[in-house]
């Protein structure tokens, strides 16, 4: 770990008899960079706490590195690939889930070597040891099956192994044998077991009931690149910022961006059977998936180091827990020591095998298990290794810049990682929310917390200090905003008045009664204090967004001249590429591609499918007719909000041109504005022919179906329904897209000009929609500090002794020149990057991003160390200045304007106007057909007129799909105003059912 292990011996009790000074001094540089660096800084505030007095009460110490930030999985999850396709020594992995089958890079037709387990495979290959935790679920509660995840991967490579934690050792296990008699997995609410049947389930250990998950997400390369935010590299997370939800490809089933139970809707299905991933009960021509919105980052420099630590420790927890007696001799412990002297398999352990730690302990004897990691960093700097050549050398491919204040914070208890708890977290959220000045951001996939101990079982107080903060602003006249981002419904599946929504409801209740229900809201406190606008200091918001689902008459004229239906030749194209993994096409694929990313931004050795980045031969977003052509995207035609016609007023169209492929995001972060160009598509500028389409491309030569495909209805076999259903397709013409997400981004095509070959009453019957999931774990204050990580904003991410996670707050002292409520502001460049691009997003003011348009963004930090952003541009100067009152006017009334028109063309829940259950039925209930419903019912509401769920309620629309066409094209991104009056006139949403069963209040808080 870059210092002598001897000399470290020699000097302990040296060290530990002035480790308190050590901190002292160290705390008190900080501080003294703190008053020269300015109001950026977060208050240095010391917690009482085992690890000593780091800030936020952290095991860890501040310290510094470079960060990148990716938003959404496509260029997140393309990243992690460079960095896993280019290890060399060791791959760390903390999931929560992790999917073998991930497919990294889309679509997966011309990228089977960037599947997750082909990837991890060919690196332990190469000699890489690859080390993987992921939480071992109640099989009963949820689908993750580890267990295929742990023999899959293991059998691989002997360089692969993989952990599972915690085990669920049942008590009473004849209740728990009757429970799994009785039960299939997913078939139950948790929130009607007896408290002894759940205790059973769940388990116990140390008289602790284990509820609780390790819910981190991390992957750290050769010990000098780190990965982490909040996406698990599992089913279900990669999507594009356009979060296109249709993906049916009649033209050409190579075409699939999300195959297998990729393509999911948990608002509809849970996962299930994950290990037949190809095993997808979704029909993708009737049911649309849902997008995933979502933040992860790259790091590189000293704070990698503090990560490993954390990987290194819980991966000795667990196996002195657990694998030390249960598998003697297949698992050995991580060393502290250089990535080369890691790990010594099958060997005996010397003299500290009674301790556990094998021959290489990754610690020195102290005479515990526990880590005492403050005394590990501190004795580094007391031994003057903290910044030597060798150190970095091993640590980093570059010299990081040292520009960013970085610091790991976590959740962390006995139960998870063998330590005190530590609930650093939640500290760093209370804290900055205190301190913040100006505004702050917070998007989660979670909102529970507490104002008051009058709100138990809530214990979190991030309500209160969210109350304090605006209560201080509103009597000292201040201008100070708080913007909340969360799911409108948490993904679990099932209609919201069904018995099996139970946990539904009652997470939802939670959140309610933490913003403006139940008496000690955040909402109703502060209107106690005298605030009688909240509103006017916080805003709750949702995501939503459409598509067209791609049925169009070439879909049945191939499947008639196939002799095959579309879903049958789509299922076979799913086995198709979950083949064997030893098929040695994915070996020699992966072999001959390699080398694209070697050396910095190399890009040019894989820039293309034939040429360039699209398909070859397809068709474009132009379908001919106008593509994006006159800029429209704000500026007028059907953009805007007040009549359908003039927009805002302001013109927030770019034209096409400014955004070209050679620039990505410009300016960089020297505090120039750089110039206008986003990264986009070059000359096809998002729209134009040949190689930019969505749909109807025809397949490159390389990857035309041979004459005998091994199908899954047996090896050899000639003409599978797959290779029957592409031959017929590629004699079809067809110019219907295959996506219209592109629609509500910036400069996006009008609706009316996007080709559909069919009929009028069979294209209204292909919109659908869906709530765009928030899975992100973040918060940004002013511009000037972020906090990111895995941890959601409830009980169990952030008490301690619940869920396990980890997070970084980074403070980034490069300045880009801003402006605050109309005044000049200098704004961290990290933050204000992120923050701006996020609410661009939102808004509908960024292109449509393809799932391979790469660009410098897509890359790990260590490659291209800040993310490219486009200064200055008109839409950035749209988002630059949170608080000014036309950037408000722009949030508010865009969020505004798409809720009224999901809420009329899709009868969209959760809805204000629905306050009751009569409500509910009227509104939903009576227009829709549940996925599900047996046919004999389905067939009846048809009669009466419903449709399907997530579809167009035509009745509605007399002058049908034009006329639904004139609503959708007035929507701009996805942004959508939280209904805080949904049931509000429901005396009790879940408590009643919930009051059988208390201990599910931990489970859902």
């Amino acid at each position: 770990m870059g210092f002598l292990r001897d000399a470290l011996k020699q000097k302990l009790q040296e060290v530990t008899a002035g480790v308190g000074d050590l901190l002292n001094q160290n705390d008190n540089a900080s501080s003294a960079d703190n008053n020269q660096g300015g109001d950026d800084e977060v208050p240095e505030t010391s917690y009482p706490h085992q690890y000593g007095a780091n800030r936020f009460g952290s095991f860890a110490p501040e310290s510094s590195g470079d960060v990148k930030w990716y938003v959404d999985g496509a260029s997140y999850f393309w990243a992690v690939s460079i960095a896993l396709e280019q290890a060399k020594e060791s791959i760390y992995i903390l999931d929560w889930w992790l999917s073998p089958e991930l497919y990294l890079r889309r679509p997966p037709a011309k990228n089977e070597q960037y599947r997750l387990d082909r990837m991890l495979r060919n690196a332990a290959e190469r000699g890489v040891k690859v080390h993987i935790i992921v939480y071992k679920e109640v099989e009963q509660a949820l689908t993750l099956n580890s267990q295929h995840t742990r023999k899959h991967l293991e059998g691989l490579h002997k360089n692969i192994q993989v952990f599972r934690h915690p085990d669920h050792i049942p008590r009473g296990r004849d209740v728990l044998a009757d429970l799994r008699s009785k039960m299939q997995m997913g078939t139950f609410s948790l929130a009607k077991l007896p408290q002894n049947t759940l205790t059973a389930l769940y388990g116990t250990k140390d008289d602790v009931t284990l509820f609780w998950a390790h819910h981190e997400k991390l992957c750290v390369v050769d010990r000098k690149l780190a990965f982490m935010g909040g996406l698990d590299m599992c089913f279900g997370r990669w999507d594009t910022n356009s979060h296109p939800i249709a993906d049916a490809h009649p033209s050409n089933l190579d075409d699939i961006i999300f195959p297998g139970q990729d393509y999911n809707n948990a608002r509809v299905y849970d996962f299930e059977d994950v290990s037949n991933w190809e095993n997808n009960k979704l029909d993708r021509t009737k049911s649309s998936r849902m997008g995933w919105s979502d933040i992860s980052i790259s790091l590189q420099g000293h704070i990698v180091d503090n990560l490993v630590d954390h990987f290194i420790d819980r991966w000795a927890f667990i196996w002195n827990e657990k694998y030390k007696e249960k598998d003697p001799g297949k698992y050995a412990l991580i060393s502290a020591n250089a990535p080369q002297q890691e790990q010594i398999r099958d060997r005996g352990y010397g003299d500290n095998r009674g301790r556990g730690y094998g021959d290489n302990p990754p610690y020195p004897d102290f005479g515990e298990f526990e880590t005492p990691f403050h005394l590990r960093q501190h004795a580094r700097r007391f031994l003057g290794d903290t910044d030597d050549e060798d150190h970095d050398h091993r640590r980093s491919s570059e010299r990081p810049r040292r520009s960013m204040k970085v610091q790991v914070v976590r959740s962390c208890s006995q139960w998870s990682g063998g330590h005190d708890t530590e609930k650093s977290i939640a500290n760093a959220y209370i804290e900055i929310i205190t301190n913040a000045k100006h505004f702050i951001y917070i998007e989660n996939q979670f909102f529970i917390t507490a104002t008051c101990d009058a709100q138990k079982p809530v214990g979190n107080k991030i309500g209160k200090a969210i109350v304090d903060r605006i209560v201080r602003a509103h009597r000292a006249g201040e201008k100070f905003v708080i913007f909340v981002m969360m799911p409108a419904v948490p993904a679990f599946a099932g209609d919201l008045k069904s018995d099996g929504a139970l946990g539904t409801r009652a997470i939802m209740e939670f959140q309610y009664f933490s913003i403006n229900r139940g008496g000690n809201s955040i909402i109703e406190s502060l209107i106690r204090e005298g605030v009688q606008n909240p509103a006017d200091y916080i805003r709750f918001y949702n995501l939503r967004n459409y598509d067209r689902i791609n049925t169009s008459a070439a879909m049945a004229q191939a499947a008639k001249d196939a002799g095959v239906s579309y879903e049958g030749a789509r299922r076979d194209y799913d086995d198709k590429f979950e083949r064997d993994i030893d098929d040695g096409r994915s070996r020699g694929q992966y072999e001959s591609s390699r080398g694209g990313y070697e050396g910095g931004r190399g890009y040019e050795g894989e820039r293309g499918y034939g040429g360039d980045r699209g398909y070859d031969g397809g068709r474009g977003y132009e379908g001919g007719r106008g593509g994006y052509d006159n800029g429209r995207g704000y500026e007028g035609g059907r953009g805007g909000y007040d009549d359908g016609r003039g927009g805002y007023g302001g013109g927030y169209g770019r034209e096409r041109d400014e955004y070209n492929v050679q620039g990505g995001y410009g300016g960089r972060y020297e505090g120039g504005r750089g110039d206008d160009r986003y990264g986009g598509r070059g000359d096809d500028r998002y729209g134009g022919r040949p190689s930019s389409g969505y749909g109807g491309g025809r397949r490159d030569d390389e990857y035309r179906p041979s004459s005998r495909y091994e199908g899954s209805q047996g090896g050899g076999r000639q003409h599978s329904q797959y290779e029957r259903y592409q031959e017929a397709a590629s004699k079809i013409k067809d110019n219907t897209w295959d996506t219209i997400s592109s629609c509500y981004m910036l400069n996006g095509p009008d609706l009316h000009s996007v080709p559909w070959n069919g009929s009028p009453e069979s294209e209204i019957d292909a919109f659908v929609c869906e709530e765009l999931y928030i899975h992100s774990k973040v918060l940004i204050a002013d511009d000037r500090v972020v906090i990111c990580g895995s941890a959601n904003l409830n009980d169990r991410s952030q008490e301690g002794d619940h869920d396990s996670e980890i997070a970084v707050i980074i403070q980034d002292k490069n300045r880009v020149e801003s402006s605050m409520n109309g005044r000049p502001y200098r704004a961290s460049a990290f933050a204000s990057s992120l923050r701006r691009f996020l609410f661009r997003k939102h808004l509908g003011l960024i292109p449509d991003q393809r799932w391979d348009a790469y660009n410098n963004n897509w890359t790990p930090v260590n490659q291209v160390t800040v993310n490219e952003y486009d200064w200055g541009s008109h839409a950035d100067q749209l988002v630059e200045d949170p608080l000014s009152d036309d950037f408000l006017a722009l949030w508010y009334k865009t969020a505004k304007a798409n809720t009224k028109i999901f809420r009329k063309v899709f009868h969209a829940v959760p809805d204000d106007t629905v306050r009751t259950w009569e409500d509910y039925d009227r509104f939903f209930s009576e227009k829709f057909i549940l996925p599900g419903t047996d046919a004999k019912a389905a067939e009846e509401g048809y009669k009466k007129g419903k449709v399907d769920y997530g579809h167009v309620v035509k009745d509605e629309f007399p002058g049908g799909v034009e006329e639904v066409k004139e609503w959708l094209g007035r929507v701009r991104g996805t942004l959508v105003e939280m209904p805080l009056d949904f049931l509000i006139d429901v005396d009790d949403l879940a408590k009643e059912g919930l009051s059988f069963n208390n201990l599910t209040n931990k489970l859902y808080t």
